[in-house]
C-alpha cells in the first residue's frame, strides 16, 4: 500500500469517528430535552388538577378560607343553637330552681274561703263574760279543711247581721300587728273580737249572724251568733267592739 493510500484511509477513519461522536452528542441532547419536559408535568399524587391550579394561581388560600367558612358555618349555627338551647335550659333550670326554692317558702298559697271552716270557740275561757262589759272577747276559729298546706294572716272582715238582715254592722279593726301563719291540713288558728256586751234594754244591738271573710278573700263564711246583745256603737269613732288580726 502506498503512502498516499494510507493517508486517505486514516482521514476516512477520523471522519467516521467524528461523525459517530456528533451523533452520540445529538442523541444525548435529545434525551436531556425529553427528560426536562417530563419533569415539568410531574405533580404529587395527592394533588388534584383543581388544587394544582389553585396553588399556581394563588387562589388556594382564598378557597381554603371559604371552605373553612363553609364547614364552620353550619357548625357555628349548630353550636349557636346548641348554646342558645343550653342557655335557655339553664335559664329555665335556674327559674325552676328559684321557683322550687320559693316553693319551699313563699310558694305556699294563701288560704281560700273554700278550704276553711269557721266556728266560734265555746270551750272554757273562750266564752265571753257577759258581766265584763267592753273588756271581754270571743274567738273565731278557722280550720284548714283542705288537702294542701296554706298560709293565712291579716285582718278578716267581720259583719254582724240582725235577724232579718236589715241591720248590718261592719266591725272596725284594731291597730295590732300581725304575721302569716302556715296551716297544714286539719290545723287551726283563730282571731279575737273585743266585745262590749250589755244587758240594757236601750241602746243595744242584737246580732243574729257573724259574716266572716278571710283575709284577701271575697267569699264569706256565715256563723250563728251565740252570745248576747252588744252596746250599739255602729256610728262611734272608737267602738269598744272591734276585730283583731289573725297571726
Amino acid at each position: 500500500m502506498s503512502s498516499s493510500t494510507t493517508v486517505r484511509t486514516a482521514r476516512r477513519r477520523r471522519t467516521l469517528r467524528m461523525a459517530a461522536a456528533a451523533l452520540t452528542a445529538a442523541a444525548g441532547l435529545t434525551l436531556t430535552a425529553c427528560s426536562g419536559s417530563d419533569a415539568t408535568g410531574v405533580r404529587p399524587a395527592d394533588h388534584t388538577d383543581t388544587e394544582a391550579a389553585a396553588e399556581s394561581s394563588g387562589a388556594g388560600s382564598s378557597t381554603g378560607a371559604q371552605g373553612s367558612d363553609a364547614q364552620a358555618g353550619p357548625g357555628a349555627k349548630a353550636d349557636s343553637k346548641a348554646d342558645s338551647k343550653a342557655g335557655a335550659a339553664a335559664k329555665q333550670s335556674g327559674s325552676g330552681g328559684a321557683a322550687n326554692g320559693a316553693g319551699a317558702g313563699s310558694g305556699v298559697q294563701r288560704c281560700h274561703t273554700s278550704g276553711l271552716k269557721a266556728s266560734f270557740a265555746t270551750g272554757g275561757d273562750a266564752v265571753p263574760d257577759p258581766n265584763a262589759g267592753g273588756s271581754t272577747t270571743t274567738s273565731i276559729v278557722l280550720t284548714n279543711k283542705g288537702s294542701s298546706t296554706c298560709k293565712i294572716g291579716g285582718f278578716p272582715g267581720v259583719d254582724l247581721k240582725s235577724e232579718n238582715g236589715g241591720e248590718r254592722w261592719s266591725l272596725a279593726r284594731s291597730s295590732k300587728k300581725f304575721s302569716s301563719i302556715t296551716l297544714k291540713p286539719g290545723d287551726s288558728t283563730d282571731f279575737t273580737i273585743n266585745l262590749a256586751l250589755t244587758k240594757e234594754e236601750k241602746g243595744f244591738y242584737q246580732p243574729a249572724f257573724a259574716v266572716v271573710t278571710p283575709p284577701n278573700e271575697t267569699t264569706a263564711l256565715t256563723l250563728k251568733w251565740p252570745w248576747g246583745t252588744l252596746v250599739d256603737q255602729r256610728s262611734a269613732t272608737h267602738p269598744a267592739t272591734f276585730v283583731n288580726p289573725i297571726g
